[in-house]
């Protein structure tokens, strides 16, 4: 369980970080939401440029059996690579957005 709290603060940091950033066109607000009690955090956009709705999921990071979940990766860092410069070893860190097959190609957790 010392895992799982370092790894909620450790994703809630990053989540914490990138939402500062703001897009240079219209209207476009950046919401953070943390779900602790089932794991779950995203990062969404929400708003307007000019006449078009603009909302999406920039970030989606599960934690599920001591593993961090990465569900979608819209930076364009790596968001993996940034998890592991803080100190969560690969093995705890499944590239979800990669098919379970292909999962094993990479230097990460299959899941």
């Amino acid at each position: 369980m010392a895992n799982l709290a370092k790894y909620q603060t450790d994703v809630e940091t990053l989540i914490k970080a990138y939402s500062r950033y703001k897009p240079s066109y219209g209207d476009v607000e950046i919401e953070t939401i943390f779900d602790r009690e089932n794991h779950h955090y995203l990062l969404i956009s929400v708003g307007w440029d000019y006449h078009e709705r603009i909302r999406g999921c920039l970030l989606h990071i599960d934690i599920k059996e001591q593993q961090i979940w990465i569900q979608h990766d819209g930076t364009q860092d790596s968001i993996a690579d940034e998890l592991v410069a803080m100190g969560v070893p690969k093995k705890d860190i499944v590239l979800a957005y990669h098919a379970p097959y292909k999962r094993q190609f990479t230097d990460f957790a299959v899941g």
